[in-house]
């Protein structure tokens, strides 16, 4: 793909993978007792909903990226460690289901269409699932404000937790500065290939 359709079907892909990522924490907070994601707004696909300006740029250009965080009250869940590790992990999740779904789905929907509906369709998906895996992986890394440092706050004592949580003042500065020093590209990439190795089969 090259030019502007590619870069268009690039952006229909970064909004669509932001939107599940971010609707599925939203509905999984909701559905474990917190009701906030609901009256935010944020129990929604579309993706207006959950753009953050720099993080979709991120994704857009780089690769690497991330949606406005779905705000979460703790307290209204029974067990709160336990939940917002589910909430953290519902959103990688939903991205690699989406993934899996999608690689098992475009071949059969190319098939007979005219060659250039055949390319657009073919492009789309081969984005958005690629896509799809480098935003799971990228927000399992356990830094903070990322998905994965909120699971790591549920599986270690509550006193490393605490120091986690208070990393996220200046967690996005140090996370912007890894991305642009490459060394969060060095770190994913054998995970992606892993991830995309099991996704597409090998």
């Amino acid at each position: 793909m090259r030019g502007l359709e590619a870069w268009i079907l690039r952006a229909a892909a970064v909004l669509l993978v932001l939107a599940i990522h971010e609707y599925a924490h939203a509905a999984v907070a909701v559905r474990l007792g917190d009701p906030r994601p609901k009256f935010d707004g944020r129990l929604t696909l579309n993706p207006l909903a959950h753009l953050d300006p720099i993080g979709t740029l991120m994704l857009l250009f780089f690769g690497f990226g991330w949606a406005k965080p779905v705000i979460v009250d703790p307290t209204r869940f029974k067990n709160p460690r336990r939940d917002m590790m589910w909430v953290a992990l519902a959103g990688p999740a939903a991205n690699l289901l989406l993934a899996f779904v999608m690689a098992r789905v475009y071949p059969f929907l190319v098939t007979g269409l005219p060659a250039n509906w055949a390319w657009a369709v073919r492009g789309f998906f081969q984005v958005t699932i690629t896509l799809n895996i480098w935003l799971a992986v990228f927000n399992l890394l356990p830094l903070p404000p990322l998905d994965g440092s909120k699971v790591l706050a549920g599986l270690v004592p509550r006193r490393w937790a605490f120091r986690l949580y208070n990393l996220e003042t200046y967690g996005t500065v140090v996370l912007l500065l890894l991305i642009v020093s490459g060394m969060v590209s060095r770190v994913l990439w054998p995970a992606y290939r892993a991830v995309a190795w099991l996704i597409l089969g090998g």
